[in-house]
């Protein structure tokens, strides 16, 4: 299985990103970094620099349709850059539109809020993001783990990092149940 991990620059929460990664290499799929820029990417642990990771592939250059699934790491930066950047929300907004099945964890959702993907849904995230999750049509609930869809269009979200352990098991599993 092809994974997609779509973060933006600069602001990604690591441990968000690379327990996510880890796992689903563990597991014997293929992860690859997409994000809307080439070069790398820097993470943050919370408001402090990290590490840097190199980029595979670049938004609008790739598809929806070569990946099995998405995984969309937090931090609160990262996906407040990736809403306001119309390519990244468009890759988004196409794994809904081919039934592929979606993960987000903390602050990610907001970049789903952006692709109007939440209507109807039952997810979780970071607190603070419940109002807008509301606004736009879903229905926020306060879980380690959410899984909303049948079928292949599943939604897996998490609230926080330490949640990481549920939602690596959930969302691979899940992913796993596509047939990919």
């Amino acid at each position: 299985m092809r994974i997609a991990f779509l973060t933006a620059p600069e602001g990604v929460e690591q441990v968000e990103l690379t327990e996510p990664w880890q796992a689903a290499r563990n597991a014997g799929h293929e992860t690859v970094l997409v994000s809307t820029q080439s070069g790398e990417i820097q993470a943050f642990d919370h408001l402090d620099k990290a590490d840097t990771f190199p980029v595979d592939e670049v938004v609008g250059e790739t598809s929806a349709e070569s990946f099995d699934g998405l995984v969309l790491p937090g931090g609160v930066a990262n996906p407040d850059f990736l809403r306001m950047d119309d390519k990244a929300v468009s890759f988004v907004k196409d794994f809904f539109e081919r039934g592929k099945p979606v993960a987000a964890i903390c602050h990610a959702p907001w970049t789903l809020v952006e692709a109007d993907v939440v209507r109807e849904r039952v997810l979780t995230s970071w607190p603070s993001l419940r109002t807008d999750i509301r606004n736009a049509g879903g229905t926020w609930v306060d879980e380690q783990v959410q899984v909303c869809g049948n079928g292949p269009n599943k939604l897996i979200t998490s609230r926080k990092p330490d949640d990481l352990k549920a939602f690596c098991e959930t969302f691979l599993a899940e992913f796993a149940g596509q047939g990919g």
